[in-house]
Formats: C-alpha cells, sequence, structure tokens
C-alpha cells in the first residue's frame, strides 16, 4: 500500500512538472484596459489581395512574389518606417524579403517574421496571408509608440517546400544578415497562421494524446511555441498577450523533435542559437484547409485575428522595455 502511495505521488509530481514547464506561466492574469486599435476589415483587405490578387505565389512563380513583396513593401512604408527589399537569387531566380524597422537603431533588437509565399498553387489565405495582414496591423501600431530599441518587422519569402529547411528559406538569409551586422537579437517572433478557429468540441488536435489533459479540445485559442529550456521569454510573452484581450492563450516549451513545433520561420533563429517563437492557430492540428485549395479567406475569423495581432504588440513592448 505505501510502495502505491509513493507511485501515486511520483505520478502526480511529474504530471504538475511537466505541466508548469510546458505551459508556464500557468495562473491567471488580470486584463488590463487596451483600446482595440487593430483594424479587422483592414486586415480582412490585406488577406483577401495577398490570397486572390497574387495567386498563385510558390516558388515557381517569382514574378508573382516579387508583386507581392511590393505590395507589402507599399503598406510599410505608409507607416512612415524604414523599409527594404533584400533580394537574393536561387537557380537564377530573384527572391526579396521585405524589412521594416521602427524606433532607435540600436544592436539589440525585436523581430517580427511572416513568411509571404504558399506550399503550391494554392490561396493560402490562412498560410500565411493572416501572418502578413498581421504584420502590416502592428506597423500601423508601431508607428504611433515610442520605443526603446529597434524593432524589426519582417516579410519572408521561400519558407515553404522545396526550400523549407534550406539556406535559401527568407528567414536564413535574414539571420545570415543579421549576423553580419553583429545584431542582438532578444526576441523573435514568427507569425505562422494566425486566423483559423473553431469552436467546437475536438476541433483540437495534438501531436500527442497526453497533451490532452493540458490543453483545450477546442480550437479557440491562439498557442506560442518555444524552445523546451528557454520558456522565460515565453512567459513574458504570454503574461503580455494574456491581458490584452480575452482571447485563450496557451503556451508549449518543446523540443523540435516534437512534430510541427519547428514548422516555420523561427527554426533559423533555433538553428543559430537565437530566441524565436512562433504564434500560431496550430495550422494542421486544426485548420483541415492547410495547404489546400481550401484555405481562402472567408474562412477566417477576422476579429479575433486583430485580437493575436493586439497581443503580440503589446508582447513587443513587454519585451523592450523589460529590464
Amino acid at each position: 500500500m505505501r510502495q502505491w502511495k509513493y507511485t501515486a505521488l511520483f505520478l502526480a509530481t511529474a504530471l504538475i512538472t511537466v505541466w508548469v514547464t510546458i505551459t508556464q506561466p500557468i495562473f491567471p492574469v488580470d486584463q488590463k484596459e487596451v483600446g482595440m486599435s487593430v483594424d479587422p476589415l483592414r486586415m480582412r483587405q490585406h488577406v483577401e489581395t495577398i490570397a486572390e490578387s497574387f495567386f498563385p505565389r510558390d516558388e515557381g512563380h517569382p514574378e508573382n512574389l516579387m508583386q507581392v513583396a511590393a505590395y507589402i513593401q507599399d503598406a510599410l512604408s505608409e507607416t512612415g518606417a524604414d523599409v527594404h527589399l533584400y533580394s537574393y537569387e536561387v537557380n537564377g531566380r530573384e527572391y526579396s524579403n521585405v524589412i521594416a524597422s521602427f524606433g532607435p537603431d540600436s544592436p539589440e533588437r525585436i523581430i517580427i517574421g511572416a513568411h509571404y509565399d504558399t506550399a503550391g498553387e494554392q490561396p493560402g489565405a490562412d498560410d500565411n496571408a493572416s501572418g502578413v495582414a498581421g504584420l502590416i496591423e502592428l506597423a500601423q501600431l508601431l508607428k504611433e509608440t515610442p520605443l526603446p530599441m529597434r524593432i524589426e518587422l519582417a516579410a519572408y519569402t521561400l519558407e515553404e517546400p522545396p526550400y523549407f529547411r534550406t539556406k535559401f528559406m527568407g528567414s536564413a538569409q535574414h539571420v545570415k544578415l543579421l549576423q553580419q551586422q553583429n545584431a542582438r537579437v532578444k526576441m523573435m517572433f514568427a507569425l505562422e497562421m494566425i486566423g483559423y478557429f473553431n469552436d467546437a468540441p475536438g476541433s483540437q488536435l495534438y501531436p500527442l494524446p497526453l497533451m490532452k489533459l493540458f490543453y483545450s479540445d477546442r480550437g479557440n485559442f491562439i498557442a506560442i511555441v518555444g524552445q523546451l529550456l528557454r520558456s522565460a521569454g515565453v512567459r513574458t510573452i504570454k503574461r503580455a498577450m494574456r491581458k490584452a484581450s480575452p482571447l485563450p492563450v496557451y503556451s508549449l516549451n518543446a523540443p523540435a523533435s516534437l512534430p510541427g513545433v519547428d514548422f516555420s520561420d523561427h527554426v533559423n533563429f533555433w538553428d543559430a542559437g537565437l530566441p524565436a517563437v512562433m504564434i500560431t492557430d496550430t495550422a494542421f492540428y486544426r485548420n483541415e484547409a492547410y495547404h489546400s485549395p481550401l484555405d481562402k479567406p472567408e474562412r477566417l475569423d477576422y476579429q479575433r485575428m486583430a485580437m493575436v495581432v493586439q497581443g503580440v504588440y503589446e508582447a513587443v513592448l513587454a519585451l523592450a522595455n523589460e529590464k
């Protein structure tokens, strides 16, 4: 009997430890009064334009990708940001990242990135016109904000196959540029699919059955994905995002071996030893239209997308002002 008690105590302690490790902070926070200044209608317009007017935008259509880059460059330039195209060649074709800078030219900086290409000839509304629309809306917020350090917004090309996990990814090229500049990255946010939500029971899947003990079975939340042993930044981000709106915010600190954990541009920052997180609606664990012709603008929830962007903005400020 005593052995069973010890075993039960050990299992309970182990579960609590896992819960705290992968999902912290776990305690509720008080929402602060934050005026929602993100426009859901404007986000929808950006998603529709990117998904429908620049179709297709995969690696086989570099001319369309360059048109998307020009569109993003114009949208970011309207905020008064310092905006540049960074172009490079792959197999004789030219591709470009778009990078906008806000705040002082400090060595330390925070980066928010989102890729604008698609996996094949798909509309890619959630993957990843949603992230790009979030990037553009963040620029609208940052233009009015006094900042203590440099904030970079980066629209990346060639995140999707066949160039995923290669040196030709736009984010890999950005990491190389940052290293050449001797920049100190305080945090990188990868906005990877932030627009699809589903309130139905059972609409949220997970890579491991055990995760159902710690997370909702409804796809009604936004997730922050960080590295297992680098949870301090995740705590700050999660706390700030939870304060910013009523949208549920969950976090996961996990090894890259867990399927999906490193499936975006943050992987190149992790590989370079730089702190980074993915902000995501969990992609194929929720959105059955992932990498398909069904990934269209009308399927997205722009009100909750606006809450995600508001939360990321508050998280950026929290990190930038952190002592």
